[in-house]
């Protein structure tokens, strides 16, 4: 690299371990109204906002269970999820506070891009102790239209102050590393639920295993 960059991170899945978290919510909630299918379905919405999800879900359930199915589903399993995970209890992935720490004594400029809402991920980084270690943070409440779009990064580089081309999207899901490539940017890749196919393959800069990898990376590629 050798030059200076910037970087931007998804939330879910990446900085906290809370796909898995909100995977066990989905499915107590369709458990709870008696919703078959969740477990095929849940790794569709992985990367997506609210709006999205509910109009996936309205696709996928409301022809079956009845009309307002998606809305109940989705507004039972975000109660779960509150009440099993508020202040705090979220637990991070391996590496997140090393490699912020790192991007923060380097003086690297870095930013947070999340489909969650604003405040929600301001209330969960707050919780974890790890706000101060974002320059900016952007919700998937900000944007009119969710990733795979490349809407979220564009409008997180130009907060950032960084271009695509000069910018890091460390991301999990297939809709982040689509839409962090639509944006031009240099997606790193950490699976988390899903293992990466060839289109991933081709998408990303590189792959890693977890965080302390992509550390690593930075650390060994005479990055500034």
């Amino acid at each position: 690299m050798g030059k200076e960059f910037f970087v931007i991170f998804d939330m879910d899945g990446v900085i906290f371990d809370s796909e898995r978290a909100c995977f066990e919510c989905w499915l107590e909630a369709a458990d709870m109204l008696k919703v078959k299918g969740m477990r095929e379905f849940y790794p569709r919405i992985i990367g997506t906002n609210a709006n999205q999800t509910l109009r996936m879900a309205r696709e996928a359930f409301d022809g079956i269970t009845g009309e307002g199915t998606a809305e109940e589903l989705q507004r039972l399993s975000s109660e779960i999820f509150h009440q099993r995970y508020d202040n705090g209890g979220l637990p991070l992935k391996k590496g997140a506070v090393e490699i912020l720490g790192y991007l923060k004594d380097e003086g690297i400029r870095t930013a947070l891009a999340s489909s969650t809402r604003t405040q929600q991920v301001i209330r969960e980084l707050t919780n974890a102790g790890l706000i101060d270690y974002f320059d900016s943070v952007t919700g998937g409440d900000s944007v009119t239209i969710s990733k795979p779009d490349p809407q979220i990064y564009l409008i997180a580089c130009e907060k950032l102050g960084s271009l695509p081309r000069e910018t890091f999207a460390i991301e999990d899901s297939f809709n982040g590393i689509r839409s962090a490539h639509r944006a031009g940017m240099r997606p790193l890749m950490v699976p988390d639920m899903i293992p990466p196919d060839d289109e991933m393959l081709s998408l990303s800069e590189a792959i890693f295993g977890d965080l302390t990898e992509v550390l690593e990376y930075f650390r060994k590629s005479g990055n500034r």
